[in-house]
């Protein structure tokens, strides 16, 4: 008797998983086909939408990706593409892997941490600080890199800059150019022709005014980190002045286009050869805002481009004239 009832039991068991797997396979097959008219469906990854490839009705919208955007066909290349963790930059020594240990004396809750345990993490910061820089080479390029960071800021560079410059630097690093020089002289000069390269010049007076060491030297240092590393830096533009000049001055669009009209005009006359392009971009910036009577000094000129009020007059002489020559018969 109770065979029979382990038999009837069984079977009953059965015959209900039977009928799960046959609900499952209806429901797989209305999620494959068109509720409206019966036909496949198709997924559109791109839209996020499921769609009848017959009537065209849109099944399902909003769908979530939870792949990445990108493809990759072997591990390699999958290395390469994924963005799991935060961006390494050139602008850090260790390029943003390492870890750092707050300053605030707080667990994660916020509460202050007690004596034994504020001791214990000043240890650890000590100790982690020690492993960030291991060697003088990581030691010397933290320094340098500090250097640019505090040389950008002052001057108002954007970050594209820092991060040439960060390259500009490490080139010279490991190309051994430093024996001799300092390091604050080769920091300098990586930001010098980082601006250059961007099309964000400074001049070498701006530079000096915010590094640690002398004009002649950032010169002398420049000129060897671009012939040693073989950078392809154009001559400085004065036109490349004119906008930061313009705006320091508070002067308007139509002044700014006046002054670039009046730096074209003295290239196609061949007056910028051998002059100093900030002092013809400040020259350009005086003379456009006399002729759109916007009324600025030489001095208000002078301050803001860094140059004597004898240079900006002499060229401002030599811009007026080449302009003439234009429109003489």
């Amino acid at each position: 008797m109770s065979d029979k009832v382990q038999a009837y039991t069984s079977e009953r068991a059965e015959a209900a998983q039977n009928e799960e797997q046959t609900e499952e396979e209806e429901e797989s097959v209305d999620e494959l086909q068109c509720p409206e008219c019966g036909g496949s469906l198709a997924t559109d990854t791109e839209h996020g939408e499921t769609v009848c490839q017959d009537c065209g009705l849109v099944v399902d919208e909003d769908s979530i990706d939870h792949g990445p955007e990108w493809r990759a066909f072997d591990s390699r290349e999958k290395d390469e593409k994924s963005r799991v963790g935060a961006p390494t930059t050139n602008m850090m020594h260790d390029k943003g892997l390492s870890t750092n240990i707050g300053w605030q004396d707080k667990d994660a809750y916020g509460n202050q941490l007690s004596a034994s345990q504020r001791q214990k993490m000043q240890r650890l910061r000590t100790w982690n600080e020690r492993f960030r820089t291991r060697d003088s080479k990581e030691r010397n390029l933290k320094q340098a890199l500090g250097e640019i960071d505090r040389m950008a800021s002052a001057l108002g560079l954007p970050e594209n800059v820092r991060e040439t410059a960060s390259v500009i630097y490490r080139r010279a690093l490991s190309e051994d150019l430093l024996p001799g020089r300092s390091i604050e002289g080769v920091s300098t000069a990586s930001l010098y022709a980082a601006a250059r390269k961007a099309g964000t010049p400074r001049s070498l007076d701006e530079i000096s005014a915010v590094s640690r060491v002398e004009k002649d030297e950032i010169a002398r240092t420049y000129r060897y980190v671009v012939r040693e590393l073989k950078l392809e830096i154009q001559p400085a533009d004065p036109e490349q002045y004119v906008p930061r000049f313009a705006s320091d001055l508070g002067l308007s669009d139509e002044a700014e286009r006046r002054a670039r009209q009046l730096l074209q005009t003295a290239k196609e006359q061949e007056v910028h050869s051998g002059k100093s392009p900030v002092g013809l971009a400040a020259a350009a910036v005086y003379a456009a805002s006399l002729l759109t009577n916007e009324k600025v000094t030489q001095s208000e000129v002078s301050e803001v481009a860094n140059i004597s009020e004898v240079t900006i007059r002499n060229r401002y002489h030599e811009l007026l004239e080449a302009e003439e020559s234009i429109h003489m018969p």
